[in-house]
């Protein structure tokens, strides 16, 4: 496990498990790198063990070419995962996390025929929902930084630090592009159950467009609204991993978690 952690620049395992039964792959928001979960192993019940999935441009590997297209990134990641993918294993995914935890999902059934045994979609509108507002990522650097302040997920004393928001703000952008660009063709509901979390006072993601994601699995479908604005999964995060964990431990009791044999 550490050599592949080692080597592997697109995963991060802080706390690896060698017993573990049940690997959580954790996908950024927008602007997001590696340490927005840093304090997820600590918070998660073994034995699930968790993976920290780290884009280029940013974290550990600045110095990579941001990627702004879901067609080029998803190959990538679903390539660089699969040496992980030998043990069970679910998805959460954020906001820009849970497209990506989306097409990944697709992308991993469709060439290799593994799929995650859960998805944890947060504070994401479902993939078919069209985005009617103006692009951010082609707002000038003040309309941007204004909307990240909306967002409420970013410290304020980063909003006004010229020098770090120098730095970010080619990821945000870039970020902002990957999901602006997208576009949903249709696609087979997923083989696997989707759990949905939302905050009540999220202004961008009505409540009806999180109900919605129910249409793309075949599965049981859970929402689960907790307090806070965009970014309630560290306004409620007591509340938040209670419920997680409670499905992680509930998805451990079932038949589902058998390590697949080659």
């Amino acid at each position: 496990m550490a050599q592949l952690t080692t080597n592997n620049p697109w995963v991060l395992i802080p706390k690896p498990l060698p017993d573990a039964r049940l690997r959580l792959f954790c996908l950024p928001f927008a602007g997001g790198a590696t340490t927005a979960y840093r304090e997820w192993p600590e918070k998660i019940y073994p034995p699930v063990e968790v993976l920290l999935v780290e884009l280029p441009g940013r974290g550990r590997r600045i110095r990579e070419k941001l990627r702004t297209r879901m067609g080029g990134l998803i190959p990538e990641l679903g390539e660089a995962l699969l040496p992980y993918l030998d043990k069970p294993f679910a998805f959460f995914g954020h906001s820009m996390g849970a497209l990506l935890a989306f097409e990944l999902s697709h992308f991993l059934q469709e060439r290799f025929r593994k799929q995650p045994v859960q998805l944890f979609l947060s504070g994401r509108e479902a993939p078919h929902i069209s985005d009617l507002q103006e692009p951010f990522h082609l707002l000038p650097n003040d309309q941007l930084i204004a909307k990240l302040r909306q967002l409420n997920g970013t410290p304020q004393e980063v909003l006004e630090n010229i020098e770090l928001m120098e730095l970010m703000l080619p990821i945000i952008r870039a970020d902002f592009e990957l999901c602006e660009t997208y576009q949903f063709f249709g696609k087979p509901p997923l083989t696997c159950p989707i759990t949905v979390f939302g905050g009540y006072q999220d202004e961008n993601v009505p409540v009806e467009n999180l109900r919605q994601w129910e249409q793309h699995t075949q599965k049981n479908f859970r929402m689960h609204l907790l307090p806070g604005d965009h970014f309630f999964i560290y306004q409620s995060s007591d509340q938040f991993f209670y419920i997680l964990n409670e499905e992680l431990s509930a998805l451990l009791r079932t038949a589902t978690l058998q390590v697949e044999q080659e």
